[in-house]
């Protein structure tokens, strides 16, 4: 069995708690044509390195019926910093324009398999999964951005064509698992894949 959600599989249902005080569902998404799921969380040096270049994808492909949500589903107690507090205190400071929800049990990133903050799953209409990986080729440091994978894979699926890259290996940190503990390592100390 293969740990990571795999290319055409479904996309895992859901029920969690948004910053803007809602819970959000697959279901609350069907009007989009297509639906980025993604696993982030609030510290990860990948994730606050890329946070902008993905803001910027958001607001690109807005118009073409293109749905992002977030998902933190890093342990608390592992990270006291990525607590649903402080994710609503990030949203309050950046706006991002995406749903941010908390997976407390971590059991929807279970589900998708996430491996890494962040990792990016790209589904279609039917919430087949066409496109699973990393967003850019740097993500720690958007200077040095070469490829931008989330977005080619965006273009391509938006304009009906089959997309020449669907699976990437996933940069950042892993996700924080409950009851592992990661406190003797450095804030910023992150594996690569």
């Amino acid at each position: 069995m293969t740990f990571t959600l795999q290319l055409g599989e479904q996309a895992p249902s859901f029920s969690l708690p948004a910053t803007d005080g809602k819970t959000y569902s697959l279901e609350n998404f069907s009007d989009a044509e297509t639906l980025v799921v993604f696993f982030t969380c609030n510290h990860c040096p990948f994730v606050t390195g890329s946070d902008e270049v993905t803001r910027q994808t958001v607001e690109k492909f807005a118009d073409k019926g293109v749905q992002f949500v977030g998902i933190n589903s890093n342990s608390k107690n592992t990270y006291e910093h990525d607590s649903f507090e402080h994710m609503v205190e990030r949203m309050a400071e950046q706006k991002f324009p995406w749903t941010y929800v908390r997976d407390e049990s971590q059991e929807v990133a279970k589900a998708y398999g996430a491996l890494r903050t962040p990792h990016f799953y790209v589904f279609d209409k039917d919430r087949k999964l066409v496109y699973t990986g990393r967003g850019v080729d740097n993500p720690r440091d958007a200077s040095k951005i070469t490829v931008n994978d989330l977005e080619s894979a965006l273009s391509e699926h938006v304009a009906g064509k089959k997309i020449s890259v669907p699976l990437t290996n996933p940069i950042g940190c892993n996700v924080k698992w409950d009851g592992q503990d990661e406190h003797w390592m450095p804030a910023a100390a992150c594996d690569l894949v």
